[in-house]
C-alpha cells in the first residue's frame, strides 16, 4: 500500500511536470508565430510605402526585435515616416 502510494504520487507529479512542460512549449510556439506574423506585417507595409528594396532590409533588422511591443510600435513609424530614410533610421534605433 505504501508503494502504491508513493508511486501514484511520484506518477502524479510527472504527468503535472509534463503538463507544465507542454503548456510552456505551446506559450513559446504562440509568441513565436505572434513575432512572425507582426513582423511579416510590417514588411508588407513597408514594401508597399517605400518598396521592395527598403522591404528586404528591413526584414533582416526586424528579424531582430524579439519585443511584440517594440514591433507594435512600428506599424506607426511606418505611416509616421515621410520617406524610406527615416523609416530606416527610427528602425535601426528600435533595434540598438
Amino acid at each position: 500500500p505504501r508503494e502504491a502510494t508513493e508511486m501514484s504520487g511520484f506518477a502524479e507529479r510527472f504527468i503535472e511536470q509534463g503538463k507544465q512542460a507542454g503548456l510552456q512549449q505551446g506559450l513559446q510556439q504562440a509568441t513565436r508565430e505572434g513575432l512572425r506574423h507582426q513582423r511579416h506585417t510590417l514588411t508588407r507595409l513597408v514594401q508597399r510605402r517605400f518598396g521592395a528594396d527598403v522591404a528586404r532590409a528591413s526584414g533582416s533588422l526586424l528579424t531582430r526585435i524579439d519585443d511584440p511591443q517594440r514591433l507594435d510600435d512600428l506599424h506607426d513609424v511606418v505611416f509616421d515616416s515621410p520617406d524610406a530614410e527615416a523609416w530606416l533610421t527610427a528602425l535601426r534605433q528600435a533595434v540598438d
